[in-house]
């Protein structure tokens, strides 16, 4: 199976399947002397974890990282710091209940990728999906926390779910701070009980709903990124379409953009306080031509709904035949609220390639 790695010159394979012994990362070309241990990356992985609410699986996995290679210290080193080498991350499975899915190994669940796995490969892992599962956003999730101490204190990057089904947020009431207060990384603690609600119902009646995960990211300078093949936007686009169950990305305004004039999505320009060039909008989101513009990044992702439900679907087994399938097990009734930190992860690992390059070309 080819096509795992991502990124150029900070790049990430993950490896590992849902419910195989372990799954992780490996991250390479990470500069040497980043003071970097696992208690840098295990909170990250702790806020994706399964089980934490009754609104996502119960699976139950404390998601314990070990850093296996590309850190060292000694007597002369005051902390534990990258070496350059490949740095690799391993998170055991814990809580696998393969079971649960011996009723769909010949049957293809609709609207998953069983179907396009037998089809490629002509063998598949049914035990929660294998490499198909979300559970391999863990992995992402790990080498994310890498490219953030890449990144440094300067560049912030912060999710929130602003969408559950047909129920938005109102952005007038956002607040970062209450993103860590409830169950759905949401800004609108209005919204968020609302949503409770709203979960409570699609649990009871077996079923899913998808989800609008957006992520804002600040200190991020003018000039990264490339024209034409090389855009921020566009390997920003590519990153956030590579999470499971994901549908849909928009920068900015994003699609709303095909409504608008072009004297209301220019982003006038005017000389800040600071003496620099400032934004009076940000339809764009935060990238032109390709490159950044210093202004905060935008991304939303839509991710649509899981699609192991108990609801009884028509579908076909491996011999072609027309049969009928209801999925056992424990599922996030949205995978999109467990999107949240693998969305942020993903923006990490783009910027911090992209500050290499940066780098690279200025020398």
């Amino acid at each position: 199976m080819s096509h795992n790695t991502f990124g150029h010159l900070f790049r990430i394979t993950t490896w590992g399947e849902s419910h195989g012994p372990a799954l992780g990362c490996v991250v390479d070309g990470c500069p040497a002397g980043i003071a970097l241990t696992e208690a840098d990356i295990q909170p990250w992985l702790d806020k994706r974890a399964p089980g934490q609410s009754r609104h996502v699986t119960q699976r139950r996995e404390p998601d314990q990282v070990r850093i296996l290679s590309g850190v060292f210290q000694d007597e002369r080193l005051p902390q534990q710091v990258t070496t350059g080498a490949p740095i690799s991350l391993m998170i055991e499975n814990m809580d696998q209940r393969s079971k649960d899915y011996s009723d769909i190994r010949d049957s293809w669940r609709p609207g998953h990728a069983d179907y396009t796995y037998d089809a490629k490969y002509g063998v598949r892992d049914y035990r929660g999906g294998g490499r198909s599962s979300a559970r391999e956003t863990a992995a992402r999730v790990a080498g994310g926390a890498v490219a953030r101490k890449v990144l440094g204190e300067a560049v912030t990057i912060r999710g929130a779910l602003v969408q559950i089904g047909p129920r938005a947020i109102d952005r007038s009431r956002w607040d970062w701070d209450e993103v860590a207060r409830n169950d759905f990384f949401c800004p609108d603690a209005q919204t968020a009980a609302l949503w409770a609600e709203d979960m409570d119902a699609v649990r009871r009646d077996g079923s899913s709903v998808g989800a609008l995960v957006e992520v804002v990211v600040r200190g991020v300078p003018a000039g990264w990124g490339a024209p034409v093949y090389g855009k921020l936007d566009q390997d920003m686009a590519s990153a956030m379409i590579s999470i499971n169950a994901a549908k849909g990305v928009e920068i900015g305004a994003g699609m709303a953009a095909a409504a608008l004039r072009g004297e209301d999505a220019a982003d006038e320009m005017v000389l800040g306080p600071d003496g620099r060039p400032a934004f009076t909008s940000n339809f764009n989101g935060g990238v032109l031509g390709g490159i950044s513009t210093g202004q905060d990044l935008v991304i939303r992702v839509a991710i649509k709904p899981t699609s192991s439900i108990r609801i009884e679907r028509r579908t076909l087994n491996r011999d072609l035949e027309e049969t009928a399938i209801a999925t056992k097990g424990r599922h996030d009734p949205c995978v999109g609220i467990r999107a949240v930190p693998v969305a942020e992860a993903m923006a990490a690992l783009v910027l911090a390639d992209h500050k290499l390059r940066a780098e690279a070309y200025r020398g």
